[in-house]
């Protein structure tokens, strides 16, 4: 089951697949960190994983986790100051009024209701939260028009993607929970590249992995997905 893109003696980076958890939970039996943990176990290794970040049960995609506990502290530190790209691509309801762009907005979470919104003044609970998009592709379907959106978070916020298109009545296909219509699949959000410092090595790791060929990724061109593996930032000059 696991998807192994990357590893070494500090860290694995892996495909998490739609539906797993990134973290044990009561009453579930599958998650990421136990079947890494499993997995060096065969190997004869000590089985310590460090959970870095973390991505909702319906998002799949690139994940990294840590082998050495001092792996850990420095990859979250470099994930709290900023210093570590997450980018995502998403398949949206309808089509921005840009062809890119950056959103900023102020967000609080409920955690009684495990939902985040948009708000207009900053009070207590409530952040900042910010990120980047470019428009890949539009195609129209039935009843409008999706689109495809590589997105890069500036900041990390709960559900941050899925309520900043949602709170411009661009909801994430599939996204029931934010206001997405189409019940023919999870939220359409893929964890799809991962950049950051090595944090022993202290070399350049860059990883990314395109989202599977399954709706409604499957509507959009191959070659126009597979182009952005060779662009580099979001927003164009």
């Amino acid at each position: 089951m696991l998807n192994i893109l990357y590893e070494d003696k500090h860290i694995i980076v892996c495909v998490k697949p739609i539906g797993v958890l990134s973290q044990p939970a009561p009453g579930e039996d599958i998650d990421m960190v136990t079947l890494l943990k499993e997995y060096r176990k065969e190997k004869k290794e000590l089985d310590y994983i460090g959970l870095i970040h973390r991505l909702d049960r319906n998002v799949g995609g690139v994940m990294v986790f840590s082998k050495t506990e001092l792996a850990t502290k420095k990859l979250s530190v470099a994930i709290m100051e900023r210093n570590f790209t997450k980018e995502y691509m998403a398949v949206i309801h309808g089509r921005p009024t840009e062809q890119s762009g950056i959103l900023k907005d102020l967000m609080f979470k409920d955690s009684s209701k495990n939902k985040s919104f948009v708000v207009k003044r900053m009070r207590k609970g409530v952040k900042e939260a910010s990120l980047e998009y470019r428009v890949i592709d539009t195609v129209s379907v039935e009843d409008g028009e999706f689109s495809l959106v590589r997105v890069k978070l500036h900041t990390g916020r709960t559900h941050q993607i899925r309520v900043q298109f949602s709170s411009r009545k661009l909801p994430l296909v599939g996204d029931g929970k934010y206001g997405g219509k189409d019940n023919q699949c999870d939220a359409a959000l893929w964890s799809y590249r991962l950049a950051f410092v090595h944090p022993i090595m202290n070399t350049l790791v860059d990883i990314k992995k395109l989202p599977p060929e399954q709706y409604p990724f499957c509507l959009f061109s191959d070659e126009l997905i597979k182009e952005e593996e060779n662009k580099g930032t979001i927003i164009e000059d």
